[in-house]
């Protein structure tokens, strides 16, 4: 199996699968019946030798706790890393409204997490089928993540947090780079979501196009303003501790989803790269 047979798996589960639109039985309202959650993905390859997994754990990166890809699957040859961007009625949903997230994004959010997670599993499927070990390491046993701070869980010293991050990990196979809102943007911009999935496949990894953490980003600080919240600043960039409040209080008023996405919509890097950096 080669790059391009697995992108072509992927591509054509994203375009023939149900669970990619939204049925009539768990829509929110009628408006979103039938609606496309993601187009079509784009995919990265990065080694797991790459000297950035073995920096993650330091604790000024992501700190101890981070698994390294060969944590997961010792005889691993390579990571898997792609992002499926949100289609234009996810993305034009949730610019409407300012303060809440639209049922568009909700559905995104929850519904197009379950779909994602279901590309992987099918992924790792082929994958194993053609004689190749492979994990999911957000759907295995030892996969934790930590959002606020909480002396009573079983992770105290950490907070924001967890033993795989896929936007890291993205980031490492040549996706894309972080932006002042902590999404990554990629060619496809910054509105979607990651997967990733670790395999004894040896595929070439790709060539990084950048250098710097943040250098696709443009510092134009159009998503401090889109923040309903004020938790984005120039100064700090996000900041957690209000942007997870906010999301718990979402989480109350449409429960059983939550999300917000305001800082990934009616912004330059929504569905592409900026085209130029600016410094303020």
């Amino acid at each position: 199996m080669n790059k391009q047979e697995l992108i072509k798996i992927a591509s054509y589960f994203v375009q023939s699968s149900e669970d990619n639109y939204i049925a009539k039985q768990i829509a929110i309202t009628e408006n979103v019946v039938g609606m496309k959650i993601f187009e079509e993905p784009i995919f990265a390859f990065g080694s797991p030798d790459d000297r950035y997994f073995t920096l993650f754990k330091e604790k000024s990166a992501i700190g101890n706790h981070f698994l390294h890809p060969k944590e997961w699957l010792p005889q691993a040859k390579t990571i898997i890393s792609f992002f499926l961007p949100f289609s234009e009625a996810v993305k034009k949903g949730n610019s409407q409204d300012i303060a809440w997230p639209s049922e568009e994004w909700l559905h995104g959010r929850i519904e197009g997490q379950t779909f994602l997670n279901k590309l992987c599993m099918h992924l790792q499927s082929e994958l194993i089928n053609a004689g190749y070990p492979s994990l999911t390491p957000s759907l295995d046993k030892r996969f934790w993540s930590k959002a606020g701070f909480n002396n009573n869980s079983p992770h105290p010293e950490v907070s924001f947090s967890s033993t795989w991050s896929e936007r890291h990990a993205a980031f490492v196979c040549g996706l894309g780079t972080f932006g002042l809102s902590k999404g990554l943007i990629t060619r496809k911009g910054i509105a979607g979501r990651f997967g990733s999935i670790v395999t004894e496949l040896y595929l070439p990894p790709d060539k990084r196009e950048y250098e710097e953490i943040y250098e696709y980003c443009s510092m134009c600080g159009a998503c401090i303003k889109k923040c309903p919240v004020n938790a984005i600043s120039l100064e700090k960039g996000k900041n957690h501790i209000i942007c997870s409040d906010f999301l718990d209080r979402t989480a109350e008023k449409y429960k059983p989803r939550y999300g917000c996405g305001k800082c990934q919509v009616g912004v330059p890097c929504e569905s592409r790269i900026p085209k130029q950096r600016k410094i303020k």
